[in-house]
């Protein structure tokens, strides 16, 4: 059996608070998303950029990993191996749904993806 090595471990708390993080990471150069995604010129395909913000959803916000519904969702620059990505995501209760914006650390401008998706409370 292989091991997952998508997993990003190094994530920095820049802010946080009940309902919205602030989170600060690399996309490293092994991350196993990268594999065949192109071989000329890896980067890092939007399932993979939705399966990082809904890990940190869940770890965050305590929120479930499955997700009924999406909407707005915008995958606007690729993320290549070793880049220093900011996550920036709110999470509002009451609409039980969480938004978020991936950007180039250091550079508000370039977005990587944005979105809003719904969720679910972790079952008790």
């Amino acid at each position: 059996m292989s091991e997952n090595q998508h997993s990003i471990e190094n994530e920095t708390v820049v802010s946080k608070s009940e309902d919205a993080v602030v989170l600060s990471f690399i996309v490293p150069a092994c991350c196993d998303f990268y594999d065949g995604h192109f071989p000329e010129f890896k980067l890092l395909p939007a399932v993979g950029q939705f399966e990082i913000v809904t890990r940190f959803s869940k770890k965050y916000f305590g929120t479930q990993r499955y997700v009924p519904s999406a909407r707005r969702m915008k995958f606007s620059a690729p993320i290549v191996p070793d880049s220093h990505v900011i996550l920036d995501m709110n999470y509002n209760r009451a609409k039980q749904n969480v938004t978020f914006v991936l950007y180039e650390e250091g550079n508000r401008e370039k977005e990587f993806s944005s979105g809003t998706f719904s969720v679910l409370p972790q079952e008790s």
